[in-house]
């Protein structure tokens, strides 16, 4: 059955969720940016237990919850996405800083790896809704006899 030219289902996106071809393409784009700061990463000549070791290091950011679900969400908004580590990376190289290059390069790797597994920008509602949250399965309404 189709539903306004497209293919009805049984899932549901929450507000602001990237759903269809759009969603598809972000997930590849993800993926294109991990692997591209891996090969970049590797012309830095630093060690790759650096890159293993501050993979999850934007992550931290995730504590800003504790004071608040705004100011978490904008915390971790802030460290997962690229302006910051572009920055990063274009001052090590400018700069011919292979460590800071390098530092920048894992971060760019965990936004990419984060998209990659769909997860996207938070909205300032529950840590859950993100951009790419997916479409959900719509949970079967239970009947009590």
């Amino acid at each position: 059955m189709k539903v306004d030219g497209q293919a009805a289902s049984d899932e549901v996106a929450l507000p602001g969720t990237v759903v269809g071809a759009p969603r598809r393409w972000l997930l590849l784009e993800g993926m294109t940016l991990l692997v591209g700061s891996i090969v970049a990463f590797s012309t830095t000549h630093q060690s790759w237990w650096l890159a293993l070791s501050l993979l999850l290091a934007p992550d931290i950011f995730a504590a800003g919850y504790m004071l608040g679900t705004r100011f978490g969400a904008h915390l971790y908004n802030m460290a997962h996405a690229t302006p910051l580590p572009a920055l990063l990376v274009g001052v090590g190289w400018w700069q011919g800083h292979p460590l800071v290059l390098a530092l920048g390069t894992i971060w760019l790797g965990h936004i990419g790896m984060d998209r990659m597994l769909t997860f996207g920008l938070k909205y300032p509602d529950n840590f859950q809704h993100t951009h790419l949250s997916g479409a959900e399965k719509q949970q079967e309404p239970h009947h009590y006899a």
